[in-house]
């Protein structure tokens, strides 16, 4: 398995590590904080089900508070395991700076027994047992205990959130809010993505149902995927949700867009905070270049909350980093920031088979910096079995440079049909002088043999598709963060 460091933002970076960045395994290349002293307990915390949960507990030198050391909870991504949340936790100055910090292995993975149910009702139990075990604890204040989780780690923060476990404050990172949507979009599973997180985790380590779910995906069957991906979704209930919240999201990341954090955004009522930033599945990377500046905002967001008696931090804050990050984020203002369309239109009329693809390109007028869904519409007629459609957009820039911008398909039906695809939101400029490209083909690989994202699934041999006319509309930021 790859690491982190060896991941990249280039193209090929997108297949190299479906199977490892895409899932989250997190392995982090930072060195021990200095100037922090505590002591550190290895842990297994029994579940009402028989396992053990394996954690690692750190708490400050000296005596407690009078009522207990505020407490932060660190949970991993899929694949991962504590280890890496200890490094981060002592790399960031939580070590032994005031907090009891404990971090645990999720079930079915690292020293944790149990099977992978990928944040289901078993992980939320297993998250609040952990919960309530270092809530009754004489020396943590049961009241103040915040979570910091990324990816796999921070669904299962925001669904022990709605599922009742009183955090006194969160933090999540590049992770989900609507998992149907997220792996899923509009019907048409990203398959090399699934494929990629199923193959992060052993088989002895998954869940039987895994593989029913995985196989209903591939086949078409949103019937079986939706209600077990909303069983482990946190987005229709977030609007209750009064908590403090601090959601970083990439962006550019293919696995979870921008929208799974601003939808979210929106929703909560309490205290919140939106980050996109550098960070990311593939194409980009945890670590990134903005880390720092994402967890310093993360450790003022905890002290406020949890450390603080009077917490003037704003209701709500948006921060966006630019592509070209240069040392500060600031903040954009107490709402998402707004986009203005750039439509560009790709006529032609093309046909082929399952090999086959159809490849338009044009000019870009004006630089972009887009941020979130670009959206493409067509018409088609599909026959013989024909039975999806993928857009792949890239960018050529003036200097030679070429960027996947996003992607996404939709299934079709026999017949002529008019079709809206939403590809992934996410964060990229484009500078002026650019030339787009549009690929459609029955997967992404019609675009490039290493882009992965959707796979090429099998169709009938006689499958045939005459696409007609196609425009992009492009929402671009109003006020560019990058120059």
């Amino acid at each position: 398995m790859p690491t982190v460091g060896e991941c990249s933002s280039t193209l090929s970076a997108v297949t190299r590590a479906l199977c490892s960045a895409l899932a989250a395994a997190l392995v982090l290349s930072v060195g021990d904080a200095t100037g922090s002293t505590a002591s550190t307990q290895q842990l297994t915390i029994p579940m009402d089900d028989g396992v053990s949960i394996a954690a690692t507990l750190h708490l400050p030198d000296g005596a407690p508070p009078t009522a207990g050391w505020p407490a932060l909870v660190f949970l991993h991504g899929l694949a991962g395991s504590r280890e890496s949340m200890n490094a981060l936790a002592s790399a960031y100055g939580f070590v032994g700076k005031g907090y009891a910090v404990l971090s645990f292995d999720a079930r079915g993975h690292g020293q944790s027994g149990g099977l992978v149910g990928i944040d289901g009702p078993r992980e939320v139990a297993d998250t609040r047992a952990v919960f309530q075990w270092l809530a009754g604890r004489p020396d943590v204040d049961g009241n103040n205990i915040g979570a910091w989780g990324i990816s796999y780690g921070g669904g299962a923060v925001l669904n022990s959130l709605v599922a009742g476990v009183p955090w006194g404050a969160v933090v999540t990172v590049q992770t989900w809010t609507n998992l149907f949507s997220a792996l899923m979009p509009q019907g048409l599973v990203k398959s090399g993505l699934v494929a990629g997180l199923a193959g992060s985790i052993p088989e002895t380590k998954r869940d039987p149902s895994l593989a029913t779910v995985q196989a209903a995906a591939f086949a078409g069957n949103s019937a079986v995927v939706r209600p077990w991906a909303a069983e482990r979704s946190s987005l229709s209930k977030l609007g209750a949700v009064t908590t403090p919240v601090f959601m970083a999201q990439g962006r550019r990341d293919f696995l979870f867009g921008i929208d799974q954090a601003a939808q979210a955004f929106r929703r909560l009522k309490g205290p919140k905070a939106l980050y996109v930033g550098l960070h990311g599945h593939a194409p980009s990377t945890f670590p990134a270049a903005d880390t720092g500046v994402l967890m310093a905002r993360a450790g003022e967001w905890f002290d406020c909350w949890l450390k603080s008696p009077f917490c003037d931090a704003p209701p709500a804050s948006v921060y966006v980093a630019s592509e070209n990050f240069a040392g500060e984020v600031a903040r954009r203002g107490a709402t998402p920031p707004p986009v203005r369309p750039s439509v560009v239109a790709f006529p032609g009329v093309s046909t082929f088979a399952r090999r086959g693809k159809a490849v338009r390109s044009a000019p870009l007028r004006r630089a972009v910096e887009v941020y979130g869904s670009p959206t493409l519409k067509t018409s088609v007629a599909a026959s013989g079995g024909w039975s999806r459609l993928v857009a792949v957009l890239t960018a050529r820039t003036p200097q030679g440079r070429e960027i996947v911008v996003s992607a996404g398909g939709v299934p079709t039906k026999r017949g002529v049909q008019k079709l809206t695809i939403k590809l992934a939101s996410q964060a990229t400029f484009i500078p002026r002088g650019s030339r787009l490209t549009l690929t459609l083909g029955s997967s992404s690989l019609a675009q490039s043999p290493s882009n992965l994202l959707y796979l090429d699934l099998p169709m009938p041999p006689a499958a045939r598709v005459r696409i007609g006319n196609a425009v992009l509309t492009l929402p671009g930021l109003r006020t560019p963060v990058t120059r």
